[in-house]
């Protein structure tokens, strides 16, 4: 009978911490801290290899996946384990490198771990794509809040309060500065803003190329039927979502999100508070975002009915129903006194839920 091999790592960007145990063992039967280079992690996995079959570990981080498809491509069983779900003790104190690295390998073997989803690599280049476009929204409008401080510290003040709109646009082109310094600074951030806003109309014309194109069409043209999600959300829920049959129920999907109540509950004592945000933080964003759309109660607008050209009956009447049930949620939530946000937090729980159904096939 061959020996099994749990091999527990704490990777780092030069060096892993690895600690290997066997079945029936107590002490480790290796620990090692190797260079974290292609080679030598190939050697040593080769050598226990020849030993026994092997399983190995390591938590999520900013490593990545590398190490991970390097091992399933040399036939390593491995998985990433969630740093927030891997148990550890009250009582431990104590935090190395490679007590860390024997935790891991103790969990594998006990089958504790809870491992996180692994995208492929087109997936995971798209929605890094994704992120970086996320990431030059933000840098447009902190650009644009500077702006208008470095404005407003030296006495221009604009009198709407719409603000970016052609109107306002025309009113920034004529300022007038009395020192060529404050003209050159005012300049370096309309150059910057006009910057970012270009990039941003590319990315997403590159981004409903990519929606578009195999293998994400088929799916975002169902997602494209809700209303308040487009080519940007839909493309994003794929990408970061991948398999959705791995969530049993819609409640899974939603806690993935972090979009379910806290708790505190015993006895006969029943706390709940707001939402756990411990799950994806850049899905719970966009979802909450699209669920703005469902304040006002309406029909399908022309543009919704244009997205929904070629879909099915019955995706388009499960969207439909959809949107009847989350605009009466938040207005029956408005009727009771609770603010917009938590009414429009609240939406987004329920559109998890429909666009679970909508991906899993349950639709009917």
């Amino acid at each position: 009978m061959k020996t099994l091999h749990y091999v527990g790592m704490d990777v780092h960007k030069e060096t892993i911490d690895v600690v290997v145990l066997q079945e029936d063992e107590r002490e480790p039967f290796l620990e090692r801290t190797i260079r974290n280079q292609e080679g030598v992690i190939g050697k040593l996995f080769k050598k226990l290899m020849e030993g026994g079959s092997v399983v190995a570990c390591y938590e999520a981080g900013c490593m990545g996946f590398g190490l991970q498809r390097m091992l399933e491509e040399m036939g390593v069983a491995s998985i990433i384990a969630s740093p927030g779900k891997v148990p550890r003790r009250p009582t431990d104190r104590i935090k190395t490198d490679r007590r860390d690295a024997r935790r891991l390998a103790e969990q594998l073997r006990a089958r504790t771990l809870e491992a996180i989803h692994i995208p492929s690599k087109d997936d995971e280049a798209v929605r890094d794509y994704l992120r970086a476009r996320e990431d030059v929204r933000l840098e447009l409008v902190k650009t644009k809040q500077r702006l208008q401080k470095f404005l407003l510290r030296h006495g221009y003040v604009y009198e709407s309060t719409r603000y970016w709109t052609g109107r306002h646009d025309r009113w920034l082109r004529g300022l007038e500065f009395d020192k060529d310094m404050l003209k050159e600074t005012f300049e370096e951030y309309y150059f910057m803003i006009g910057t970012f806003t270009e990039k941003l109309r590319l990315m997403g014309r590159r981004i409903e190329e990519i929606a578009l194109s195999e293998p994400y069409a088929v799916r975002v043209g169902r997602l494209r039927c809700f209303k308040g999600i487009d080519y940007l959300t839909a493309l994003s829920i794929i990408c970061e979502v991948g398999d959705f049959r791995r969530f049993s129920h819609a409640e899974t999907f939603m806690a993935f999100l972090g979009l379910v109540p806290r708790e505190a509950s015993s006895g006969e004592k029943r706390r709940q508070g707001g939402i756990t945000k411990s799950g994806n933080t850049h899905l719970r964003k966009l979802l909450i975002e699209s669920s703005w759309h469902y304040r006002y109660k309406s029909a399908p607008s022309k543009r919704i009915t244009e997205r929904r050209k070629g879909q099915s009956a019955e995706i388009i009447a499960y969207a439909d129903r959809a949107m009847r049930r989350l605009q009466w949620k938040f207005f029956r939530l408005i009727m009771k006194g609770k603010t917009k946000q938590a009414a429009v937090t609240a939406v987004a729980r329920e559109l998890a839920g429909f666009v679970w159904g909508m991906m899993v096939g349950q639709t009917a």
